[in-house]
């Protein structure tokens, strides 16, 4: 399998984008994130996107040309319109404001409406993290999964996501689904022509399948059972109902380039932990971290994402041929 050089990689998203009626800076933005999900190892967000990215970009379901625009509602509290085009360049302006709030204000929140699929959140909270914050983030996607003992699709697989510094080391990363497994990987099983599990998804009678097509069609498995759906309502009611962004069951799909834009939400707090656990406050997260690391067989998370991105980032990534090639091909 061919492997591509990270700046190769930006290049080959940002121009695909480009022709497919998305601003340059737009298009700059969206490589960078999914350069970085490629990098955390997470290429159901990465690569594959981009067709659909591009072909909802072209259709106009995302506006590939919107800038996004904020307000600072209250001295802690940001929200951000992402105008109906993609997430990220929203989640950058969030980024170029809210560590300041947060270290003017011990802690800041920021809120992003009419937005699109966000990617790899644990990469969008260890930013804050590198800064010496403490981040969470939370964000709702099109109906998924079913509530506990129903069998209509009322949340998403809303994924959340948290990152805290450490005095020395990389950051301590969590980033979870709140289906059994990311929707995106359902996707990619679905272009590889693969199989899944069967306790992955249901199809559209609420029966298991081992078919993506099936399980795109149908709903999947929450994590954690009835415990997973409870969560999965806490991230709608943050991200969607807090924010005025479309709930699951209101948005279209993030796949293809059919219906109305997407319009969900994200939510991210970002805390200055000296503000609460004073100047050795870094030191107790590393005092935690190490109970885990001195255990064999037991990481940090966040641990193994920073290790890859920097064996990626010199090696290069492994891009299946025919994936660069469909990308190369986009809009010529």
């Amino acid at each position: 399998m061919p492997r591509m050089t990270p700046d190769e990689i930006r290049q080959l998203i940002a121009d695909a984008l480009i022709r497919s009626n998305t601003s340059k800076d737009n298009a700059l933005s969206v490589a960078e994130a999914l350069l970085a999900a490629e990098l955390a190892g997470q290429s159901g967000h990465g690569l594959r996107r981009v067709e659909s990215y591009a072909a909802q970009s072209a259709s106009g379901k995302v506006d590939g040309h919107a800038v996004p625009t904020f307000e600072r509602a209250a001295p802690s509290v940001l929200h951000v319109d992402a105008m109906h085009s993609f997430a990220y360049p929203a989640l950058d302006l969030v980024q170029q404001h809210l560590p300041d709030m947060a270290r003017e204000q011990g802690i800041a929140i920021a809120g992003i409406s009419r937005s699109h699929h966000c990617g790899v959140m644990g990469v969008v909270v260890e930013v804050y993290a590198k800064a010496g914050l403490v981040a969470l983030m939370f964000a709702n996607t099109p109906a998924a999964m079913a509530p506990w003992g129903g069998s209509k699709a009322v949340f998403g697989t809303n994924p959340l996501a948290f990152a805290a510094p450490r005095a020395e080391g990389a950051p301590i990363v969590v980033d979870v689904s709140l289906s059994k497994v990311a929707r995106g990987k359902i996707m990619a099983a679905k272009q590889k022509g693969d199989t899944i599990p069967k306790d992955w998804a249901f199809d559209a009678k609420g029966e298991p399948t081992s078919d993506p097509v099936a399980a795109l069609s149908g709903t999947m498995a929450p994590l954690g059972d009835a415990k997973g759906t409870a969560l999965a309502l806490m991230v709608e009611l943050l991200a969607a109902g807090l924010t005025g962004a479309n709930f699951a069951s209101e948005a279209s799909s993030f796949f293809d380039a059919e219906g109305a834009p997407p319009g969900v939400g994200q939510t991210i707090i970002a805390i200055d932990p000296h503000k609460l656990g004073g100047d050795a406050v870094l030191d107790r997260f590393v005092a935690l971290a190490a109970m885990i690391e001195e255990q064999p067989g037991a990481r940090v998370p966040g641990a193994r994402r920073a290790q890859l991105r920097d064996t990626l980032a010199v090696d290069g990534i492994e891009i299946e041929a025919d994936l660069a090639a469909t990308i190369e091909a986009i809009g010529r």
